[in-house]
């Protein structure tokens, strides 16, 4: 195989730039068009948007340059079984639609750590979940998508991995100034459409290149990788042949790369965590415009959900028959050779395929998609990443902080958070046998299930309180980090040469880990729970499941504070009209630099008390036409019909 190939073609050039240009374009035109200044605009327009945008965006926030080369690359070294992380979404955006997302509206919340300090009051859970959001984005979603993207690039213009990140960053940063938050989710609708018509076009090629789907069962059982001794030493075969249940979704519980109660539960477990408590996710849906337009949103997700096992599982297997050499190799010198890591170089099965099989114009779009995909994932988690800093961590340290510092320390943060993931980079490289989305997952079951765990319990279970939640989140924390900080002390290791961590510690598979903890963060959430006194239910009502329909009146745990804060608030807002009165006309510069950043407020109207309370309502309203109720329930319950069908038909 040829590694020199570069896109250095007129047709791949002009599409990418022009691709660049359109979407450049697309967030000019959402920042002169959206009113970014005003409350009545900023509020209201979060509950305006209709269902194929929600869809299209959950399954694009979700769907990163990470995915790509992550999921095809574990696809390539250990056949379908991964395809069943994508499908068990399928049940969860259900459960998204029609358990969390209703009692999130009603509990009128706009973030996570929000929710919980609502139903458990206190500061300390909530800045604690902010912190461990933090963790969680720098190890699994920011390096993991710098690392990715900086492969297809260093793929496809042959650049060095390192120059190759600064290169995407830089990129990134204009889109972020440039794009605004309202062209998000209409990008995240024109990529959706492009990554997907892209795939499709790639495995149709693949497809064909393997000569159709029994050839390439039959050939991808025999892909393995001509040269497999260096020095005295011959590699064993079972860590370069392809796995004997390759086709197979539910593997063998113990020796099984991926074992089926894992995938039933303990993947179950990691998608209650993700799908319906993570802000990314959920903050989408808080903005349709009523349930039955996050239901369909939700339902549209789903089956979009249904394609990666076709357009990126397949094709990584496919990349394993078409440069088995390459993509399968198992001698640490050779690997370092072709992809930069000794343990591996399954994660350039995507991108090798994009950049040796697709024709010139098309290698460029999907590169392009590639890369757009990416930064679309990053602008949203910087976004939301530097949103948790400043509001629930800095202004805990200085409470005073005037607006422009907040903006300031946010800007800083974003710094720090990149440096951090940069430095994290090597790391992502070897861990999990050099498979991305692995260590993706591996770290996701060390720090997820406890977050899981205390949204559950605090819907479902009044009697949880503010004491049996924090203890539970910190000891499955101690158990997670203990977990994770050994595993990557001692190295994963490769097949060829594998770690010496301790069995006790690294022996037990992820997904049972994920199991483990969520039981161990369970049993003292509701032990220390017991042993405290309940929260009374004049506290609860809308926030928990089983007062969710209660028309009394709430007392929020943290009224006192809320209340403090609305009145500097007034404060603050008379002193601004008075100083309004007396301040001068700004230059033109000011003037062009408050309106580019969105702090151009103007002289909006402010809100009656009467509007005040409409607009409340409006914002924590869960009702539904009859008519459309019973159509999403339906499409609800076909769609748990097809995820099961699909677990059985690949099982």
């Amino acid at each position: 195989m040829e590694s020199n190939v570069k896109i250095n073609n007129a047709a791949d050039i002009s599409v990418i730039v022009l691709y660049f240009v359109v979407v450049l374009a697309v967030g000019l035109w959402a920042m002169f068009s959206t009113n970014r200044g005003t409350v009545g605009g900023f509020f209201l327009a979060g509950r305006s948007m209709v269902w194929w945008p929600i869809g299209a965006s959950l399954f694009a926030s979700n769907i990163g340059s990470g995915h790509f080369v992550g999921i095809a690359g574990t696809a390539a070294a250990g056949g379908i079984a991964i395809g069943g992380f994508e499908w068990n979404a399928l049940v969860f955006v259900v459960v998204l639609g029609w358990v969390f997302v209703p009692i999130y509206i009603k509990a009128g919340v706009v973030t996570m750590p929000e929710y919980l300090r609502k139903r458990f009051g206190g500061k300390r859970i909530q800045v604690y979940l902010s912190i461990l959001s933090l963790i969680l984005y720098i190890f699994t979603k920011i390096s993991a998508d710098i690392f990715s993207g900086a492969i297809f690039i260093q793929l496809a213009i042959g650049l060095n991995l390192y120059l190759a990140i600064i290169i995407l960053l830089a990129i990134t940063a204009l889109y972020t100034i440039t794009g605004g938050l309202a062209a998000v989710i209409y990008t995240d609708t024109l990529q959706t459409f492009i990554m997907v018509v892209g795939s499709f076009v790639l495995v149709g090629f693949g497809f064909a290149e393997v000569g159709g789907y029994d050839a390439f069962m039959k050939k991808y059982m025999e892909a393995s990788p001509s040269n497999i001794s260096y020095g005295n030493t011959t590699i064993d075969e079972e860590c370069y042949a392809p796995r004997k249940d390759a086709f197979h979704l539910f593997r063998d519980p113990v020796s099984g790369d991926l074992p089926w109660p894992g995938v039933i539960f303990g993947m179950s477990i990691i998608a209650l965590w993700y799908w319906c408590t993570d802000q990314v996710i959920v903050q989408r849906c808080l903005s349709g415009k009523n349930m039955s337009h996050v239901k369909a949103g939700c339902i549209m997700c789903g089956y979009l959900k249904l394609l990666p096992m076709f357009i990126i599982v397949m094709p990584g297997m496919i990349s394993r028959i078409l440069y088995t050499d390459v993509v399968a190799c198992v001698v640490p010198e050779l690997c370092q050779q072709y992809c930069g890591t000794a343990v591996g170089c399954t994660n350039i099965a995507y991108p090798t395929m994009v950049v040796e099989l697709m024709p010139n114009g098309l290698r460029g779009l999907m590169l392009s998609v590639m890369l757009a995909s990416l930064m679309s994932s990053l602008t949203s988690i910087f976004n939301s990443a530097s949103t948790l800093f400043t509001m629930d961590i800095y202004t805990k340290i200085r409470p005073k902080a005037s607006e422009k510092e907040l903006m300031l320390a946010g800007r800083a943060f974003m710094l720090v958070l990149v440096g951090v993931s940069i430095a994290w980079v090597p790391v992502v490289q070897s861990a999990q046998s050099g498979q991305l989305f692995d260590y993706i997952q591996s770290v996701t079951s060390y720090l997820g299930p406890p977050i899981g765990s205390v949204f559950l319990l605090g819907i479902f279970c009044k009697r949880v309180n503010e004491q049996g939640a924090f203890w539970g989140l910190i000891v499955g924390l101690l158990v997670g980090l203990s977990r994770m900080i050994t595993e990557f002390a001692y190295g994963t290791g490769s097949c060829a040469l594998p770690s010496n961590c301790p069995f006790i510690i690294c022996g037990i598979h992820y997904l049972y880990f994920a199991i483990i903890l969520f039981a161990v963060s369970s049993i003292v959430v509701l032990a220390v729970s017991f042993m405290t006194k309940p929260i009374p239910d004049v506290h609860l009502h809308r926030l928990v499941w089983s007062l969710r329909n209660s028309k009394e009146e709430r007392i929020d745990l943290d009224a006192e504070e809320e209340q403090d804060k609305a009145d500097e608030k007034d404060e603050e807002k008379d002193e601004e009209s008075v100083n309004k009165e007396n301040k001068e006309e700004p230059g033109c510069l000011k003037k062009a630099y408050n309106w580019f950043c969105g702090l151009d407020q103007g002289n909006e109207p402010k809100l009656s008390k009467e509007e005040e309370e409409m607009m409340k309502k409006k914002l924590t309203d869960t009702s539904e036409v009859p008519l459309w109720r019973n159509v999403m329930n339906i499409n609800g319950i076909i769609l748990l019909t097809v995820a099961v069908f699909c677990h059985a038909f690949f099982a």
